[in-house]
């Protein structure tokens, strides 16, 4: 099942279950990939919106949560901060599991050797590599890092 189908099967549940939180959050995450959809169209593009793409997607809704629950506890505003995380919650159902940072250790180590990296001009095909098989499934802000100090 397309990650489009599962979000709408679980849209109808949350709707027939009478979970206002699920409901509210699963309708963010669908507007979300209008918006991308019709920007895509703006540009030209006619294809709808690739499995990637979502998954990409709830990574950056993912990341915004995070971020403003941050902010939330610094603020002293703990039920906004508690919101994001229940939102998260719900989101990262329809993420691949994180890898491990071994197994990210090693998923860097193998796009260098598959993209011949060789210093750090070679970062963004490194970056490419990684993307098109691990979207979703690790931080890329985290990895850029980690990739520069291996090439550097």
């Amino acid at each position: 099942m397309d990650m489009r189908n599962r979000l709408n099967a679980a849209l109808k549940t949350a709707m027939k279950d009478k979970d206002s939180e699920r409901l509210s959050t699963l309708r963010l995450i669908n507007a979300a990939i209008k918006d991308r959809e019709i920007a895509a169209r703006g540009e030209g593009k006619e294809e709808s919106v690739s499995d990637a793409d979502v998954l990409g997607i709830l990574g950056k809704m993912v990341k915004q949560r995070q971020e403003s629950a941050k902010a939330f506890e610094e603020g002293a505003r703990l039920e906004l901060a508690e919101k994001e995380r229940s939102e998260i919650t719900v989101i990262e159902e329809f993420l691949p599991r994180q890898l491990s940072e071994s197994e990210v250790a090693q998923a860097i180590s193998d796009a260098i050797s598959e993209t011949s990296a060789e210093s750090i001009r070679d970062m963004g095909k490194v970056m490419g590599a990684l993307k098109t098989k691990y979207t979703g499934q690790m931080d890329f802000g985290a990895v850029g890092a980690q990739i520069k100090a291996k090439l550097g």
